[in-house]
């Protein structure tokens, strides 16, 4: 039996929750709320679906949920599940490995996967279980109003300018991502973001498989050029090839606005990585051979003191965007849209329970904000490059420990909600 409303209906309100944003914090929310029989509609700008960006992770914290909502069969067949991450010196030596999802004993897999191919998957459900017009396109958010008992947003259709009729609901969850229209208007002095220092190119490269068919390899530092790159989608035409994910970052003092779909020029970094031919990958080759290059800033928002103003709150990146350094930022949206829905479904009053998800979320995402920017995975490689002086090792034993690589390793598990600890504690009724 599916459960009550988050409060009693009436006829002019549409549903229960307005989502504005169909990215993948939006979509899980609407699957999470339909799960628990809350009714919701999604309202997104773009005028047609498509799929867009590159390659994503989803760790074992986010994977164990989108199972739970029975979509585990679904991103078996699109992703690849990621077996091991690995960590190299610029030079092709190995500094670090360590199994990876359910080869870490998890119960739930890492996937590796085209940001496109988890969309579709879950738009796809979204329209199968809420509906065709569970997702309203070509609805650009223009701002919401809000009185004692509704939420009311306002939209322009994106083709046209023209104004659309607005639409009320209990609540409203602004999941619009980086260039937020709800959080602009809810925090409308905020400035700027902060720039990391880092630029970021990024591409896809039809290849062979490299070490195990399912590595992510982090390799090389800031100062020099740091790769990262993994598998996101095996083809079946019988070749053997992958589609290869790859991001090249450099510290650098320049950047351009943070857009995800901005193109970028291969000359602007490929010099550092010309002299990158492993045994186990041409480094330079992988990079030409991309189709297109999209370069992208390194930069998040310090952390908010408040998401939720009465019956409007944030989730997803537009409650904390963050460096995009730890492969979590799609993990902890869908961490957001399970919190959300259980506070909608035990507190019954609707703006109570957007304060206590906020109360639950706020601090942890804090937490890994301020996390990637300090002490990511990747100080694995900033540690050997600075005790190396940047140059090739007799032996990584000599460097650094295997106790003190798995101690960094570790501690950010812990941080981001994804240790095998923190996952065998949430139990399985997590989301009652």
């Amino acid at each position: 039996m599916p459960r009550p409303p988050i409060e009693s209906r009436s006829p002019s309100i549409e549903d229960d929750v307005l989502i504005v944003g169909a990215g993948i914090a939006g979509l899980v929310l609407a699957l999470e709320l339909h799960d628990a029989g809350i009714g919701c509609r999604v309202y997104e700008a773009v005028p047609e679906a498509g799929a867009v960006g590159v390659g994503i992770n989803l760790l074992p914290h986010a994977s164990r949920i989108l199972h739970q909502l029975g979509l585990g069969d679904e991103l078996d067949g699109v992703g690849v599940t990621t077996a091991e991450s690995v960590f190299f010196n610029r030079f092709g030596q190995l500094i670090y490995r360590e199994p990876a999802g359910r080869h870490a004993g998890y119960d739930h897999p890492q996937y590796s996967i085209h940001r496109g191919d988890l969309h579709a998957v879950l738009l796809r459900a979204v329209r199968e279980r809420l509906g065709d017009d569970a997702v309203r396109l070509g609805h650009r958010c223009t701002g919401v109003e809000q009185d004692e008992t509704t939420a009311t947003a306002h939209f322009r259709s994106t083709g046209s300018g023209a104004g659309l009729p607005p639409v009320r609901a209990r609540v409203v969850i602004g999941c619009d991502g980086i260039h937020s229209v709800v959080r602009k208007q809810l925090h409308p002095g905020e400035g700027e973001p902060r720039y990391s220092g880092i630029n970021m190119w990024r591409g896809v490269t039809r290849g062979r498989p490299f070490l195990s068919g399912a590595s992510m390899v982090r390799a090389g530092w800031l100062d020099r050029g740091k790769l990262v790159a993994y598998p996101i989608r095996d083809f079946a035409d019988g070749t053997g090839d992958q589609l290869l994910n790859w991001v090249a970052e450099i510290r650098t003092p320049r950047h351009r606005q943070r857009d995800w779909n901005r193109r970028g020029r291969l000359e602007d970094f490929i010099g550092a990585f010309e002299d990158w031919h492993f045994d186990w990958l041409d480094v330079p080759a992988m990079m030409r051979g991309s189709e297109a290059v999209l370069e992208y800033p390194m930069v998040d928002q310090d952390p908010l003191d408040r998401w939720t103003f009465g019956r409007v709150t944030l989730l997803g990146d537009a409650a904390h965007p963050m460096v995009p350094r730890g492969s979590n930022g799609a993990g902890q949206a869908i961490l957001d849209a399970r919190a959300l829905r259980r506070s909608l479904v035990g507190v019954p009053d609707a703006v109570a329970a957007l304060q206590a998800y906020e109360a639950e979320r706020r601090p942890a995402t804090t937490q890994v904000v301020l996390t990637n920017r300090s002490t990511p995975p990747d100080v694995i490689l900033g540690e050997v490059w600075e005790r190396t002086g940047d140059r090739p090792f007799e032996s990584i034993d000599d460097v650094i420990s295997a106790d003190e690589l798995a101690r960094i390793s570790q501690r950010y598990k812990e941080v981001a909600g994804y240790s095998a600890d923190a996952l065998r504690d949430a139990g399985p009724a997590s989301s009652a």
